[in-house]
């Protein structure tokens, strides 16, 4: 690997499309290899246009507007960070000869639950919860009759858990109708998905480039409403469970293809693991590899993007935790005790131009034990307020 110089005729260029905290971090990583950076998201003074050489303002779901901006910038890799992008944008970039990470077919299944479940369950044969795809409230409650309640409900294409909610009783499903219009994307079409009674949910990051795929330790999650409240590594799993969720991850991963690292989600029932989700590229429950790694998630993806060596260390267990907003703010300013800067402990403020109520803004690290590192993180968020 040569590296050469940000901003010259030879330098190598990255356009992120998508520029929130996970951009961010991977817009830094970017900078310390002398890479040049094009950071693009759909509103001004995201976090990552803060670190990045130049930054775009754009509809990302214009394929005129995205496809423009590919043929002016010419990045040799393009890293979609978000779903919500023209997926014939990344198609005919692509075809032209860009280079989409990790591939315009992986972020297209990967994109729509749909996609990515009719591949997971129907080609790989993965073991999923039982599911229906509705378009109508009829079919809304047919297919919540069908997989049994409680049921989770989700919009087909969104991300951060927007429009997504779990239905107890039929009661419930006028309510979860009406909230996936929040979707972050498509919401004319849900899936339905029966409850699987697993005792914790993980992530498996898993980077993959062209000679090899290697697994950080297993991450687990506290949720909310569909969105990460709370991680930790490692989570503490039998070898049986989390050697079936290497083949499940390594699985989905070469079915996909492509370089980059992936969150693979997965829900674990003793010694049985099924397939949840899979984004192709760095994953927010993932954050607290910022401390317990040698390399975080956005090293490694950057590596994998690269073709460069996936060596790292595993330092040691911690935790992170979510700070997410109470108010709307123009002019977001974050309150933070001194203890939560502490040996062993910090936080990564996202710098975000705007607040709203639940929108994350920053997130606290703890190093120590997974249990331990988990109760002071909890302990530490409180510590912190806007």
């Amino acid at each position: 690997m040569i590296f050469s110089s940000a901003l010259k005729s030879n330098s190598t260029k990255i356009m992120l499309l998508g520029s929130g905290e996970l951009g961010k971090e991977v817009a830094i990583e970017a900078q310390r290899l002398g890479l040049e950076v094009v950071a693009v998201d759909r509103y001004q003074n995201a976090p990552a246009h803060q670190v990045a050489h130049r930054s775009y303002v754009v509809d990302m779901q214009n394929k005129d507007a995205v496809l423009e901006l590919i043929r002016r910038e010419k990045p040799d890799f393009i890293l979609p960070e978000i779903e919500a992008i023209s997926i014939d944008a990344l198609f005919e970039a692509q075809k032209e000869g860009f280079r989409v990470i990790p591939n315009a077919e992986a972020v297209n299944k990967t994109m729509n639950r749909k996609n990515i479940r009719v591949f997971a369950a129907e080609e790989l044969k993965l073991k999923t919860s039982p599911y229906v795809f509705v378009k109508t409230f009829d079919e809304l409650k047919e297919a919540s009759k069908k997989v049994g309640f409680p049921c989770v409900i989700k919009p087909v294409m969104s991300s951060s858990g927007h429009g997504q909610s779990i239905a107890k009783s039929e009661d419930d499903l006028e309510k979860s109708w009406e909230m996936a219009k929040e979707a972050r994307g498509d919401a004319s079409e849900l899936i339905v998905e029966g409850f699987v009674d697993f005792d914790y949910e993980i992530t498996l990051l898993t980077a993959r480039n062209d000679y090899e795929t290697v697994f950080c330790q297993p991450i687990g999650h506290i949720q909310k409403d569909g969105d990460y409240i709370f991680s930790w590594q490692s989570m503490d799993m039998s070898e049986t469970a989390l050697k079936k969720a290497q083949e499940i991850a390594k699985k989905i991963t070469d079915g996909l293809g492509g370089r980059g690292i992936f969150g693979v989600e997965l829900f674990i029932k003793g010694d049985e693991v099924y397939f949840s989700e899979v984004s192709p590229r760095p994953h927010d429950t993932g954050m607290v590899t910022l401390i317990t790694q040698s390399q975080s998630e956005f090293a490694l993806h950057l590596r994998a993007v690269l073709n460069l060596p996936l060596k790292f260390t595993y330092y040691g267990d911690g935790a992170s935790a979510a700070f997410k907003s109470s108010k709307d703010s123009y002019s977001p300013a974050i309150e933070v005790d001194d203890s939560v800067f502490d040996e062993n402990s910090f936080i990564r403020v996202f710098s975000k131009p705007e607040s709203h109520k639940g929108r994350r803004m920053a997130v606290v690290l703890v190093f120590d034990e997974a249990k331990k590192a988990l109760k002071k993180a909890k302990e530490l968020i409180e510590k912190v307020k806007d």
